[in-house]
């Protein structure tokens, strides 16, 4: 292809270095074709590494009764029916497979006395089954992955943002255009099939758990391409992240330590989760948390504590208590560990956690309570994907992790995203390298995609006057989290509705200065349309979903509605760029075989 700028040619373009995008890689490279990785960030220094307290798999190594159906079962319990069933349903039985190749290729994982993979207990989860690396299970993924990767020879091209998906002449996805951060300057890159596997959107919002990387570049991409996004509206708030001091306010507090035995206390000293149990035991009844905890044992279905139910209902608590003046000093609430396990326990179970907070907080949790609150952590929603293959409803394009939607329904629980990341990575690999054999190729690249693309990116440089692009950030993010947070009205989601409109013209006219090399200014003028679009898409979703249902939360219809649990709601962009008018239809769920339908029903 004769391009103006550096050019590279693959058989395959995986856009993300995350696990899903390690596991894709891998897939394809196996089979033979040649693979190019893409990351705007370094190699390692994916947001994988957040997720810290475990990978889901029924492996029933500590509960011999555990398997597959159960873990579907809490899976579409837990993402309250909004999920696609046959991703749920693929992801539980090939999880386990997915932990012991992980375990083969040189993964460390905690053991059990007879030296099987020892499993945690997580929300949401009926039985302990999270394999897990202390509380850096995410960063143990990461290694053993990018190791295997590199050990095959796979091309990785770092810090390198990419703009825009590239079509041929009959609408196939045929490569991308990016460019290099260190320089400023373009590259493009021709592929007979391109897998996004770019992670999430948490930086459109104030609190957030996710890095700078987290602005939505492969949900944004797959919709200007052609593609649907579905549920965008299912925003998970992780209840524990940190809200003290200011600088890391946001930063994630790992379910493993409820996992393993942390409580939630009020600034009254209540355990105050036992409230929040509908129809069951409330704390004031027992004569001691010890009796609350006994009782509680007895009686849940599950052998877990409050604090471990869905993600999406303990986080509603905290907001609750915290409305309520019942909160800590600095707007949260108390995460309790240390009246509950000893200081070597502590340590060993949670080293990353200790350091943590000793560190940037000068916090000791073996001695005293953290300070926690509800953080933007994953996005459910995001590219509607084939359950087998991966694929888009744009040919040639596939898509895996946090950016592909419909595996988590409308609340994902703790643990699922790594098996997730990993098992559909691998099927995203399978998916592009079969769509190869198939001879359904594209037949070019749209050069003047490319100019375009360029031009769209230059344009903060030739306006004389505009915006500097960290206020337009600033003001997006609080407007998101004002309007568009964890307990959404409908007056609030007109607002933001309306707002996005002037924020699309703000970004229309931002201006940046300096040289092209190394600037984040620049840097990040390139990522806000890939934000307010996903921010439309999101505000969007949640004024049409008129009730509540997992990480979507209306105070005007509080209680979920069965006829909104038969359809997602998809996006489509129907002309235009980020600016362009956003189509939202809804879509039926596909109907569920028999046998999986009686599987929810048992043991409820």
């Amino acid at each position: 292809m004769n391009s103006p700028y550096e050019h590279h040619d693959y058989d395959i373009l995986v856009i993300g270095a995350g696990g899903a995008g390690l596991r894709a890689a891998i897939e394809a490279k196996q089979r033979g074709l040649s693979v190019a990785i893409i990351t705007k960030s370094l190699l390692g220094k994916a947001h994988t590494v957040m997720a810290e307290g475990g990978m889901a798999a029924a492996m029933g190594n500590v509960y011999s009764e555990d398997n597959w159906k159960v873990h579907f079962r809490d899976t579409m319990r837990g993402g309250k029916m909004l999920n696609n069933y046959r991703m749920a349903e693929l992801h539980a039985k090939e999880s386990p497979d997915r932990v012991w190749e992980l375990e083969q290729w040189g993964a460390l994982f905690d053991r059990t006395a007879d030296g099987k993979i020892l499993q945690r207990d997580f929300g949401g989860h009926r039985f302990a089954r999270l394999a897990h690396v202390g509380d850096r299970t995410g960063l143990e993924l990461i290694r053993t992955l990018q190791q295997k990767v590199v050990s095959m020879g796979t091309d990785v091209f770092m810090e390198c943002k990419v703009l825009r998906l590239v079509h041929d002449e009959n609408g196939r996805v045929a490569g991308a255009v990016a460019y290099w951060r260190p320089t400023g300057e373009f590259v493009t890159f021709s592929a007979k099939a391109v897998i996004l596997a770019t992670g999430g959107v948490g930086k459109s919002w104030k609190f957030t758990s996710n890095s700078w990387e987290s602005t939505g570049d492969g949900h944004a991409m797959a919709l200007w391409a052609g593609a649907e996004l579905i549920d965008m509206e299912c925003i998970q708030f992780h209840p524990t992240g940190m809200v003290w001091p200011l600088s890391v306010r946001g930063l994630l507090v790992t379910e493993g330590v409820r996992g393993d035995g942390g409580v939630l206390r009020n600034a009254e000293g209540e355990r105050f989760m036992f409230n929040y149990v509908a129809d069951m035991f409330r704390a004031e009844t027992a004569e001691s948390e010890e009796e609350g905890d006994r009782w509680y044992e007895d009686h849940s279905a599950g052998r877990r504590p409050p604090e471990l139910l869905p993600r999406d209902e303990v986080a509603r608590a905290i907001n609750t208590e915290v409305k309520a003046g019942r909160g800590s000093p600095h707007g949260g609430v108390f995460l309790d560990i240390a009246t509950r396990r000893s200081a070597e326990f502590i340590r060993r179970r949670l080293p990353s956690m200790y350091h943590q907070f000793m560190e940037l907080a000068g916090v000791d949790i073996t001695r005293e309570a953290m300070e926690i609150g509800p953080t933007c952590h994953y996005i459910m929603g995001g590219v509607k994907v084939d359950a087998e293959t991966a694929a888009t409803s744009v040919a040639g394009l596939f898509a895996a992790g946090e950016v592909a939607g419909g595996m988590h329904g409308a609340n994902r629980l703790g643990g699922n995203s790594l098996s997730d990341l990993v098992v559909f990575g691998r099927r995203a690999g399978i998916g592009a390298a079969e769509y190869i054999a198939g001879g359904a190729g594209p037949s070019g690249f749209d050069l003047a995609e490319v100019q375009t693309a360029v031009k769209d990116a230059l344009a903060p440089f030739d306006n004389e006057t505009g915006e500097n692009p960290y206020d337009v950030q600033r003001d997006l993010q609080e407007m998101m989290q004002t309007n568009v947070g964890i307990i959404r009205t409908q007056s609030e989601l007109e607002t933001a509705k309306e707002a996005l409109g002037e924020f699309a013209a703000r970004v229309r006219n931002l201006k940046v200065t300096g040289g092209r090399a190394y600037n984040p200014g620049w840097n990040l003028a390139t990522d806000l349309p890939s934000m307010i679009s996903v921010s439309r898409c999101t505000t969007l979703g949640a004024l049409e979903r008129k009730e509540s249902r997992g990480g979507h939360t209306r105070e005007d219809f509080p209680k979920a509605d069965p006829e909104y649990g038969k359809y997602n709601f998809v996006h489509s962009l129907s002309g235009g760029n980020f600016d362009g008018e956003i189509r939202t239809e809804r879509s039926a769920l596909l109907e569920m075989p028999e046998e999986l339908a009686q599987l929810l029903e048992e043991a409820k």
